[in-house]
């Protein structure tokens, strides 16, 4: 099998929580070969003071999206915003993206590697997500490299082809925990199964992660949400069981108990939320394929509400 080259430049859109934590870890190895792609005022603040993660401010290469890459595409760029805003970057950075460029879109849901293929086609795509428990606070990120992990690689990966192990190879040198599962379509359903039933119920609930091991009531709740995923999964063509549910509950467990999820965090900062992708499109999918999904719509009309009541409208 011949080997893919070595991954020597990426390019990152998106510097929230979760891209904060690939910035952190990239730049030790790449350096200025790191490109963080943002445009006007954000562009300026970022010059001007940077980005704190774990207590310590850093300083990236920043470049606008209008800047050409005089052919110098990166090797590999990764598209890391929240969901809401995913059809700007994928206009954004295509000045970064070219013939053998990879693309990743380690992003919650179950559709962004869909919309970025509608724009550059499959041909260098990896499907991706990342598990990363960040606080932001004031502006910075905080997290546990050691607790936090990206899973990644072709739709199936029974062999793992060169360019997943040339990722793979700059991750782990940047000291990012990789796993390349075998079905990565049924590893990102596990993923949105969790956040849909997490992040809606701790938004309208107003829990931290630490409930969930203490309370046999916001289970239910949660456990509710996750088997309207299942069922909406099944009729896809996607198997999540009872058995997967079980193995999220040990996840939680090692959760530190004040952690919030993102959710949570966007509403108490006054920000819009990614309902959309969460309940919103729950209950969208299960109209298209005759799944009642009643507690995803619920919960998708309380953070609306929710939302609504932090724009003032009430």
């Amino acid at each position: 099998m011949t080997d893919h080259k070595p991954i020597k430049t990426v390019s990152i859109i998106g510097l929230g929580a979760i891209g904060s934590f690939f910035a952190f870890q990239l730049q030790k190895v790449l350096g200025d070969r790191l490109r963080i792609i943002a445009g006007g005022e954000r562009k300026e603040r970022l010059k001007r003071d940077g980005v704190t993660v774990n207590g310590v401010n850093y300083h990236f290469h920043i470049v606008s999206p209008d800047q050409d890459c005089g052919g110098d595409y990166p090797d590999l760029a990764i598209i890391i915003t929240k969901f809401p805003v995913l059809s700007q970057a994928i206009q954004d950075i295509k000045n970064q993206i070219g013939p053998d460029t990879l693309i990743m879109a380690p992003l919650n849901g179950v559709e962004a590697e869909d919309m970025v293929a509608s724009h550059y086609g499959w041909d260098n795509i990896l499907y991706s997500l990342a598990k990363v428990s960040v606080v932001m606070k004031d502006g910075q990120a905080s997290f546990k490299p050691d607790a936090a992990r990206i899973e990644f690689g072709e739709k199936r990966n029974t062999v793992i082809t060169p360019r997943v192990r040339a990722v793979r190879e700059l991750f782990e040198s940047a000291g990012i925990r990789c796993v390349i599962p075998e079905d990565m379509e049924r590893a990102i359903w596990f993923k949105y199964m969790c956040n849909v039933s997490e992040n809606q119920s701790a938004a309208v609930l107003g829990i931290s992660y630490g409930a969930w091991c203490v309370s046999e009531h916001a289970n239910f709740i949660r456990e509710a949400l996750m088997r309207e995923v299942i069922a909406v999964a099944g009729k896809k063509g996607i198997s999540l069981t009872e058995e997967d549910m079980a193995k999220q509950v040990r996840v939680l467990e090692a959760v530190p108990p004040g952690n919030k999820p993102s959710t949570l965090q966007d509403i108490e900062a006054g920000r819009r939320t990614e309902v959309e992708m969460f309940g919103g499109t729950m209950v969208r999918m299960g109209r298209e394929l005759g799944v009642a999904t009643p507690y995803n719509e619920m919960f998708y009309h309380a953070i609306k509400v929710l939302e609504q009541k932090n724009e003032g409208l009430f």
